[in-house]
């Protein structure tokens, strides 16, 4: 068994994709519309296979934000090394991204950063 993918709501849904395109390397489908609802969407998958939905209805509320609430915490990237945690997290800090954790060593033995998405979301860049 495999989770098969993970969803998001949002509101700036060109976005949110254009951002995991750009530094995550996802590649979207083409945007699925349903123009009686409102609802419009993208598949995005990573090189892992691993896919994300990405979906924007009008009667959507706004942003959760960045405070920690029970429900879903984080998406986490792995992306192989020290060096590229460190270069991607520079490179998301220079193009204005939030980085609300630098990159450390955890308790645990992982080394990452956290930034937020678009809209708030919590990703964390790990080796």
């Amino acid at each position: 068994m495999h989770i098969e993918h993970i969803a998001i709501w949002t509101q700036q849904l060109e976005a949110l994709k254009t951002f995991y395109e750009t530094y995550f390397a996802a590649r979207a489908n083409q945007k699925y519309t349903n123009p009686k609802t409102g609802f419009e969407s993208y598949f995005l998958t990573f090189d892992s296979g691993s896919r994300m939905e990405i979906m924007q209805r009008p009667d959507i509320e706004g942003p959760q934000g960045a405070e920690q609430k029970v429900g879903y915490a984080h998406l986490a990237f792995s992306v192989g090394s020290r060096e590229e945690v460190d270069r991607l997290t520079q490179r998301l800090a220079e193009d204005g991204y939030q980085v609300v954790g630098q990159p450390r060593t955890t308790g645990d033995g992982y080394y990452e950063s956290i930034i937020l998405d678009p809209d708030g979301n919590r990703v964390e860049i790990t080796v």
